[in-house]
């Protein structure tokens, strides 16, 4: 149900923009999340946007990527986004996305995507 897109390779300091689809309806998880999983290390959690309200979201990030990576959504095209700008080797990974029905955002996710592989050169 999930499709993840927008992986590639670039070079460090470049900004890339993931994708993540939903297909079979609406667009209606109350939490869609990002996590990625480097060679040799364990899945790890990268941002997440929350629905609190009609319109209102809350969103968080991982330490390592704060003020670099930014999360949307856009529930009108049953869409969203990770927006990855001044990107660097150690942000070499597979991303995932995520979505749960719920507001926990750190772990428990229902559904999952198939990873897109990003790439990052120095």
């Amino acid at each position: 149900q999930l499709q993840a897109c927008g992986g590639g390779l670039v070079q460090a300091g470049a900004s890339l923009r993931l994708s993540c689809a939903a297909s079979g309806g609406t667009f209606s998880y109350s939490t869609v999340g990002w996590f990625r999983q480097a060679p040799g290390k364990e899945r790890e959690f990268v941002a997440a946007i929350r629905r609190a309200g009609v319109r209102l979201y809350y969103t968080n990030y991982a330490d390592a990527v704060k003020g670099r990576f930014t999360i949307s959504r856009d529930d009108a095209k049953n869409t969203a986004y990770l927006q990855m700008n001044s990107l660097k080797p150690e942000d070499t990974a597979v991303y995932f996305c995520a979505a749960d029905p719920t507001d926990s955002y750190l772990s428990g996710y229902k559904y999952w995507g198939q990873g897109t592989l990003v790439t990052i050169s120095s």
